[in-house]
């Protein structure tokens, strides 16, 4: 993670430079189609939590399906709607919606969109999330864990060997 000097001015979501990519490890990464995000908090030297403007344009996915040991995260949908994958169930996310998942409660989650056509538009949402060094992301899906600290993040096997 990498903290960009402070500000204390406001801004617009478009005075931030968007990323693109997973960051995933293959075979994930290519899962995840076409998304980007803006690290907001960043751009404001927060290092408590961070906050992300994300958008996922149609056939993409948040993530991998996940839950973290440490973190709370905390998710509001903008515009566009997209499915919410949880272990609870599945439910369809529409503007001025949130959902929030508690560190540790094991709630497998990520957001996809499951349309048809070229008429559909990205949905963009804001993710809020602690930031605790020694947070583990599980996977349960999947092969695959996120350790995280206050400066690394690294994906292992389950077995704890490195991708």
């Amino acid at each position: 993670m990498s903290i960009s000097p402070a500000t204390t001015q406001p801004i617009t979501f478009d005075d931030v430079a968007p990323v693109t990519g997973s960051g995933y490890p293959e075979p994930f990464g290519s899962r995840m189609g076409q998304a980007s995000w803006r690290a907001l908090g960043d751009h404001f030297g927060l290092t408590q939590f961070g906050v992300s403007h994300e958008w996922l344009q149609p056939g993409a996915q948040s993530s991998v399906r996940h839950w973290h040991t440490l973190i709370d995260e905390f998710e509001h949908m903008l515009d566009g709607e997209r499915v919410l994958c949880t272990d609870d169930g599945e439910f369809v996310l529409r503007p001025g919606m949130c959902i929030g998942f508690k560190a540790a409660d094991k709630n497998a989650h990520h957001l996809l969109d499951r349309s048809q056509g070229p008429s559909q538009k990205a949905a963009s949402f804001i993710v809020v999330g602690s930031r605790v060094p020694g947070d583990v992301a599980l996977y349960p899906d999947d092969d695959l864990a996120v350790f995280n600290t206050e400066t690394w993040r690294i994906a292992v096997h389950k077995d704890g060997t490195p991708y």
